[in-house]
């Protein structure tokens, strides 16, 4: 871990919607403005270096400020937003003179670390959905074939939840680099996307008792009616949004499986039920025997 004064972060922005960086934005603890200008943790500042949404220069005062970093041998955290477009030569995609495939290897490689947020910096996201005319990949791929070997950790979701962010930027910063233990197998932390949204969740006990709901708006669990909650790994139901106060399931919405990284076309379409042998293994059984 870089010692020494506040750690650079570069937010760079790809194919996308923005979605995340909003979510960003409406982080309660810390907030946003505690979390750019104090200590995350004790002792480790951070520095947001560049933003396009958020900072004061545009055009070619602001590509300076990422030139400068990638030339100054200076360690900083690379955070991804939205997809990278590969097809046609990344043409689809482009920052200045760069594509954005060019950019993103380019800042890897000198990065400490990369954090991939959102569903589509980590694994293509909607960008991706077939037929993927832009050829819309996730960064940890794009960087493999690129032979960059900057180390990424994926803060999935659509969005995903400030906190997830934070969580993974404090563990960074306190801890280094992830070990592969530290992460599953979807490069995500255990610490932070840990459980099935199906074992927190609070229909729960309407599954166990065969209570499915089957129109919108009726008591009961929502499996039957698209509900991706037994395949899903995310916290939700903990941390809900719009500070704590709602989240897909208690709004009546099934969920979605926004953070598994074949979102969205394997979990499509969304309001008909996933089969369950693309349900987890430990739920396989359970499902057949309590939704038939």
């Amino acid at each position: 871990m870089p010692q020494g004064g506040r750690l650079p972060v570069v937010w760079f922005q790809a194919a996308g919607c923005t979605g995340c960086s909003m979510s960003l934005m409406n982080a309660q603890y810390p907030h946003l403005t505690h979390l750019l200008l104090d200590e995350v943790v004790p002792g480790k500042p951070i520095a947001l270096a560049f933003h396009a949404t958020l900072m004061g220069p545009t055009g070619e005062p602001a590509l300076r400020v990422v030139n400068r970093l990638g030339q100054a041998n200076q360690p900083y955290v690379l955070v991804v937003e939205g997809a990278i477009p590969t097809a046609s030569g990344g043409s689809f995609g482009v920052m200045a003179d760069h594509t954005l495939a060019e950019r993103t290897e380019a800042l890897a490689g000198s990065a400490f670390a990369v954090l991939a947020v959102g569903t589509c910096a980590a694994y293509g996201g909607i960008p991706s959905g077939s037929p993927n005319p832009t050829g819309a990949r996730g960064v940890g791929s794009v960087l493999r074939e690129g032979g960059v070997s900057a180390p990424v950790v994926n803060v999935p979701g659509c969005p995903p939840h400030p906190r997830w962010f934070v969580e993974t930027l404090a563990f960074v910063l306190t801890r280094g680099l992830p070990t592969a233990e530290d992460l599953d197998s979807a490069g995500r932390l255990k610490g932070v996307f840990r459980g099935l949204i199906h074992e927190n969740c609070p229909r729960r006990a309407d599954f166990e008792a065969g209570r499915f709901a089957r129109n919108f708006g009726e008591e009961g669990c929502l499996y039957e009616l698209g509900c991706k909650g037994p395949y899903a790994e995310a916290p939700c139901p903990w941390h809900r949004w719009n500070g704590g106060v709602n989240w897909c399931i208690q709004a009546n919405h099934p969920c979605l499986a926004c953070c598994e990284p074949d979102f969205p076309d394997r979990v499509s379409p969304i309001f008909q039920k996933i089969e369950a042998e693309r349900a987890k293994d430990t739920l396989r059984s359970e499902l057949c025997a309590r939704s038939s």
